[in-house]
Parts: C-alpha cells; sequence; structure tokens
C-alpha cells in the first residue's frame, strides 16, 4: 500500500520557502513603481495649472517632493530588512536539497514570469530565476546524432509535450537520436542567451560518452532566435560544434519580429505623448529584455547594446544571413484556410506572420534564403498548435531524414 506524501512535500511541489524573499522584493518593486507613477501624474497635473514650485522632470519639488522621497526611502528600508530577516530565516526553514521534484504548475508559471520580467528577477537575484541548463530525458541513450530542441517565450523544455506528443521523442526515436532539451531565462536578451547555449554546447559536445558526428537543432518562436545567435557565435569563436550542425529547424520564429510587441511599442508612444498620461508609460517599460528583442528579431548584441528599447521603433539590426554549411528549413503556420495578402501580414499563427517565420523582408539585406524546398506553410494552425500538429511532425522526420 502506498503512503501518501506529507502534505509539507506536496506543497513544496508548488511553493517554496524561497518565494517568499522573491514575492518580497517584486512587492518593493511594484511599491516604488506605484509611487513614481503617482508623482508623474502629480507633477503632471501641477506642472498644467502653473502652480509655483520648483521640479525637474517627472519629480514634485518642495514639501511634496520631501514626502515622496520619504515613502521612496522607508519602502526601500522596509525591502532591505525583509531581505536580511528572510536570508537569515530560510536556511532554517528551508532545506533544497529535500524538494520534491517541482510541479508541472509551477515550473508552467516560473517560466511564464521569467519571460515577462526575467532581466528583472536576474538583476535582483531572485530565486525565481531561471538558469540556463541542458536536460537530457531518460530513456536515450547517448549516441553519435545529438538532437537540441529549443523552446519560445514565456515557456520552458516540459512545454514541447502538447496533446500527448513531443516532437523531441518522436524524432528521436524515429532517427535514433539522444534528444536534449534546453531551459533558459526567456526575459533574458536573445543574444545573452545565444552567448551561454555556444559556451554550454562547446563544454557538452567536449563531455559527450561518445564521438559526435551530426547535431540536429530545433527551434521554436523565440527558440529559433536564441539558435541563430548560438550559432553566429560560436562560429565566429571558433568554436567546434558548429562544424557538427547538420540542420537548423525553425518553427514559427518572428525572424523579423511579432506585431504583439510591435503594438506594445506603439502603446508606450502613445501613453508618453500626453503629459497627464505620461507617467503610465512606466508600466510599460516593465516587459523583459527578451520581449523586447521580439519587436524586429534582435539576434546580436549589436542590434541592441547602447540603445534604449523603449526609445524608438525603428529597425537597428545589423544584418545577419542564414549560417553557411548547414541546411535551414522553416516551418510557418497561419490560422487561415488559404494564402492571402491580408492574412499574410495580418493573421499569420496569431502570434508571427508568414513572412517573418518564412524569413521574408522588404529590405534585401535581411531577406533569409531559405531555399524552396527547405519552407513549409501549415494552415489552420496556431503558435502553440506548431508544438503538436501531425502535419509538423512528419514534416520535421522527412526533413531530418535526408542524406
Amino acid at each position: 500500500m502506498n503512503t501518501p506524501p506529507h502534505p509539507a512535500r506536496r506543497i513544496l511541489r508548488h511553493v517554496r520557502p524561497s518565494d517568499l524573499k522573491a514575492l518580497a522584493q517584486l512587492l518593493t518593486q511594484a511599491t516604488h513603481g506605484a509611487i513614481d507613477i503617482t508623482e508623474g501624474v502629480h507633477q503632471a497635473v501641477h506642472g498644467r495649472l502653473g502652480l509655483p514650485g520648483k521640479s525637474s522632470g517627472q519629480r514634485t519639488g518642495g514639501l511634496t517632493g520631501q514626502i515622496y522621497r520619504a515613502v521612496r526611502g522607508a519602502t526601500g528600508l522596509v525591502g532591505r530588512g525583509t531581505d536580511v530577516l528572510l536570508d537569515a530565516l530560510l536556511p532554517l526553514l528551508d532545506d533544497p536539497s529535500s524538494h520534491p521534484e517541482p510541479s508541472p504548475q509551477r515550473e508552467t508559471i516560473v517560466a511564464a514570469l521569467n519571460g515577462v520580467l526575467g532581466d528583472r528577477l536576474q538583476a535582483i537575484s531572485s530565486p525565481l530565476a531561471q538558469s540556463m541548463a541542458l536536460r537530457q530525458p531518460g530513456g536515450f541513450q547517448s549516441g553519435s546524432h545529438l538532437l537540441l530542441l529549443v523552446h519560445g517565450l514565456c515557456m520552458n523544455d516540459t512545454q514541447w509535450r502538447r496533446d500527448g506528443h513531443d516532437h523531441g521523442v518522436f524524432l528521436a526515436q524515429s532517427l535514433g537520436a539522444t534528444p536534449v532539451y534546453l531551459r533558459y531565462n526567456s526575459g533574458l536578451h536573445t543574444s545573452v542567451n545565444g552567448r551561454e547555449l555556444d559556451q554550454k554546447l562547446a563544454q557538452l559536445v567536449a563531455s559527450w560518452p561518445v564521438p559526435l558526428q551530426r547535431i540536429s537543432m530545433v527551434g521554436h518562436s523565440m527558440g529559433g532566435l536564441v539558435v541563430r545567435s548560438a550559432v553566429a557565435l560560436g562560429q565566429t569563436g571558433g568554436q567546434a560544434w558548429p562544424a557538427l550542425v547538420r540542420e537548423l529547424v525553425f518553427l514559427g520564429t518572428p525572424h523579423h519580429g511579432a506585431p504583439l510587441e510591435q503594438a506594445g511599442h506603439g502603446a508606450d508612444w502613445l501613453l508618453a505623448s500626453n503629459p497627464f498620461t505620461a507617467p503610465f508609460a512606466r508600466l510599460g517599460r516593465i516587459r523583459s529584455a527578451g520581449i523586447t528583442d521580439l519587436r524586429h528579431g534582435h539576434v546580436q548584441d549589436a542590434d541592441w547594446q547602447g540603445r534604449d528599447p523603449f526609445a524608438s521603433g525603428q529597425d537597428h539590426r545589423v544584418p545577419l544571413p542564414l549560417p553557411e554549411g548547414m541546411a535551414c528549413f522553416a516551418v510557418a503556420a497561419t490560422l487561415a484556410g488559404q494564402r492571402s495578402l491580408l492574412a499574410d501580414r495580418l493573421v499569420g499563427d496569431g502570434l508571427v506572420p508568414l513572412r517573418s517565420a518564412l524569413g521574408q523582408h522588404d529590405r534585401p539585406e535581411h531577406r533569409l534564403a531559405f531555399a524552396a524546398d527547405r519552407q513549409r506553410i501549415v494552415y489552420r494552425t496556431g503558435h502553440l498548435d506548431l508544438l503538436s500538429s501531425p502535419k509538423v511532425a512528419q514534416q520535421l522526420l522527412d526533413w531530418l531524414s535526408r542524406p
């Protein structure tokens, strides 16, 4: 007779004691943000009415400014005190070695939180910040063919399984390959994740128990941008592993951006254009570096370094063609039943337009030259349905089975 797990262990599958510290940090940051917005609105009204008093930007002056500064100081003091207290108590209350495996629900929530706030979580050393890891499922022997799968924004490696299907397991069994899944903080810049993946793959290949002859890489959504970044960095850095890559497959990858982030930037601009709503533009600036990279499909450091991601909607990317020496394939999805100019540009798979997923661009230097027989469009299919579509699974097998 099986003994049911202790209630505390059941709770730990969903919530950890260290989450208290993470929650306290987020609440402190949220309080500072609310104070900034309130003072900004106050200052906008103050300035519009022409009331006397010194001020600077969205900061009020005089007694009012002193009160706001006092509230900020008190908030910071409480936040730092809470951190010190929890740092002292958590080692007494929490033993990470005794934690059970986290529940799928917890991992899904943590992955989504990292996608939205991952760069901020890392900056404050939050326990919820997701570290990059290469994960190899049990039941597969380490062979000469490595199949790497890279998830998209706000997701994790376990979410390759959808509706009972996992492209990684299906392809590994069909091709005799060894699947390895990447887990990463999708709120960081794409190129930051690409650099770390480059290093992780160099270490993995060097320690692989048998000689590797072939690497196939499959990236879904943002994962395709991370893959392109890692390959470019590996090649320019003289790493050995890119020479083993035979195929790169992109599933619904926003090579030239996604309308949702472009609309978000437009909302930022509209809010900032009015002095009364400008303070609320701070809310839009909460979204992570990973999300802002999706405005145009940033892949390299030069695409974003030295620029305010919220200041300009222009495309400043440095052109990066598909890598030479490996076969590159693109799968694009559309919710429409057939192709049309409107559906291609506006509908797509619900998140990524067809042109972006196929690497097409009005400027020749940004076009990605996928060969005609290395492109596939699937109809009446959404962005996440790419992970479970039988048509996509069969297309991947056909491509990766080619000599």
